[in-house]
């Protein structure tokens, strides 16, 4: 690994280690993806990842080619102590609003890890049920925290499956493209075919 990587990375795991240095032991990082699109799910993503890992390329997902966040989903669960993966679909979303479905998801989540941290870091989220379980939100933390970076990248990757398994029983929208976004061409396909089960009906009132 390069010396410049070592470092960035040095610097994603600083907060981490500082809460170490506090006694912490076992830090789950939590992040969602799919909270914007106008179709398909919102996936939450935690993971308790060693002290000591350092895997090179971990970064917030945004920052990481599709190509690139694959093989690291694979790393990252590889070398997790545990992690956990929830998916909530478009009708709870449709039904409870995508605030309260990605929070669910985080609670999801934390009752689903074998292994329990002592503390949680999530991405900007509060007024959460993480089951007594300790957390602080860290406004953009899947670009400060190691740990949410990588649950960044688990949740990304899932939710980009899910959307190229869409794609195939609903060629017309173009899914494994914008992945359920509101890209001009997703909104075109909506006006000329309209919505599918996977729409978010929420999302797409001004659309059809």
């Amino acid at each position: 690994m390069k010396e410049k990587e070592i470092e960035r990375l040095t610097n994603l795991k600083q907060m981490e280690k500082e809460l170490y240095q506090k006694g912490f032991q076992h830090i789950c990082g939590i992040d969602e993806a799919g909270r914007g699109p106008l179709a398909g799910p919102v996936v939450v993503a935690g993971v308790i990842m060693p002290k000591d890992s350092m895997i090179e390329g971990v970064n917030d997902s945004k920052k990481v080619t599709e190509k690139r966040r694959e093989k690291l989903y694979d790393q990252i669960l590889e070398e997790a102590i545990s992690y956990s993966v929830s998916i909530i679909g478009q009708d709870i979303i449709d039904q409870i609003n995508i605030l309260n479905a990605t929070k669910q998801g985080v609670t999801k989540v934390v009752e689903e890890l074998e292994s329990k941290p002592d503390l949680i870091l999530v991405d900007a989220l509060t007024g959460i049920d993480t089951k007594g379980i300790p957390y602080d939100a860290i406004v953009k933390g899947d670009a400060k925290c190691y740990n949410i970076a990588a649950a960044s990248i688990v949740a990304k990757v899932t939710r980009d499956r899910i959307m190229r398994q869409w794609d195939e029983i609903y060629p017309q929208y173009g899914f494994s493209g914008h992945k359920g976004y509101g890209t001009a061409k997703h909104i075109e396909a909506i006006k000329e075919y309209g919505l599918c089960p996977i729409h978010r009906r929420s999302f797409t009132k001004n659309f059809v």
